[in-house]
């Protein structure tokens, strides 16, 4: 089923938010699965599966220990892409500086791709990831990449290596409308209506209709 980029990031920010995640980082996320869906990449059907895997869990436990280690890692050993990728981004002049950055057990890697975008930009040169048998490289605007689908929906990788400059090679065109299947929509909307609060009665007098009133 195909769905607009606008109605694939407005259910993922309130699927994110369902899911317990911060407005900013649920906003990020957001367009973050939205920005790969462009690239007809299955961001929204990942940040489905992240959600459901890390639902309830705090987000100190898959956060990375420190950002100045020579490797990145969570205490848990199970890394969120959501805030490593926040992380890389904030740290693209460490990321400059060092020519790379080094992670380990990060959970669906794709998702830190778009975060890759907002260090291109700010660096003003293009942002490279690896892991397994994966490459994908950006700019802010174009995306490259050269892997498997199997590559692109891993569950976690042992390893991410961020390097900047790179090249940009194997250039991934945009799409107007992105597919998400049925199941997937419906295990984001699920999130989503986490954030639609119950009715009491106090609302249900003030809303439309009869409220408590039978009149016919």
């Amino acid at each position: 089923m195909t769905h607009s980029l606008n109605e694939i990031e407005a259910l993922c920010k309130r699927a994110g938010r369902g899911s317990g995640l911060p407005w900013g980082l649920a906003e990020e996320a957001a367009k973050g699965a939205r920005w790969l869906s462009a690239f007809g990449l299955p961001g929204a059907e990942k940040l489905a599966d992240l959600l459901e895997l890390n639902d309830r869990i705090p987000a100190i436990d898959v956060s990375p220990v420190s950002l100045s280690a020579e490797i990145w890692h969570a205490p848990v050993r199970r890394m969120s892409p959501l805030i490593a990728g926040a992380s890389l981004s904030d740290s693209a002049t460490r990321l400059k500086e060092r020519g790379s950055i080094t992670m380990e057990n990060v959970l669906f890697p794709l998702l830190t791709v778009p975060f890759m975008g907002g260090a291109a930009l700010r660096l003003g040169t293009p942002v490279a990831v690896e892991w397994q048998d994966a490459r994908l490289a950006t700019d802010g605007h174009q995306l490259c990449l050269t892997a498997s689908d199997d590559a692109l929906g891993i569950g976690q990788a042992d390893r991410l290596v961020f390097t900047t400059p790179a090249e940009m090679t194997g250039r991934k065109e945009p799409v107007l409308r992105a597919t998400v299947s049925e199941s997937d929509w419906s295990r984001l909307s699920a999130f989503a209506h986490r954030t639609f609060a119950p009715a009491t009665e106090e609302s249900r007098l003030k809303g439309a209709g009869a409220g408590t009133t039978d009149n016919d």
